[in-house]
């Protein structure tokens, strides 16, 4: 492995787990989440200059991921959508009452998510799951503080009235305070 490239897994290690996870919060499941990490990290390796600094160097790992992202949605934007043959091939299986309830769950906030505009989407996505601080979210973004702070605001609103349409239980921590 050359200098350049162990240098840049040492700076990488301590974030990667955080990487992924909001590529799994951007991509329909976990191939895709797993393409996009690797296509980000790829891109990442390529680039000329790489960033000093712990938190200049995770933003910018970021923003490419997001961008790739955007990049993929176009691209499948413009190709016909074919049906997966593993939906109609369903298998039920039995489990507990409270397993049961969290995976409904689960999925029910994935559906509420996907529902949520762009803009909602990638505030939630950096702030609530990528743990990005508002002014981080906004350098990322190219808007200021107070924009992020009130897509935030009302990103959870809505994500909270989608789930309530769905019945579906709020847990404690969903009125998170704003300090960020």
């Amino acid at each position: 492995m050359t200098r350049r490239a162990q240098s840049f897994d040492d700076r990488l290690r301590p974030i990667a787990s955080r990487l992924y996870g909001y590529a799994r919060a951007l991509a329909a499941d976990a191939e895709a989440a797993a393409d996009l990490y690797q296509d980000t990290l790829l891109r990442a390796i390529a680039s000329p200059a790489i960033p000093d600094g712990e938190r200049p160097f995770r933003a910018w790992l970021f923003t490419i991921m997001r961008n790739r992202w955007i990049d993929r949605l176009r691209m499948q934007s413009r190709q016909p959508e074919v049906d997966p043959l593993e939906d109609h091939c369903a298998v039920e299986t039995f489990m507990p009452a409270s397993l049961e309830t969290v995976i409904v769950n689960q999925l029910a906030v994935r559906q509420a998510f996907a529902m949520l505009g762009p803009h909602h989407r990638d505030v939630l996505t950096l702030v609530d799951v990528g743990g990005f601080s508002y002014d981080e979210a906004a350098e990322m973004l190219g808007v200021p503080r107070g924009t992020i702070m009130s897509r935030v605001s009302r990103a959870r609103q809505v994500l909270c009235r989608i789930l309530s349409e769905e019945n579906v239980t709020m847990h404690p921590s969903a009125g998170r305070s704003a300090e960020r």
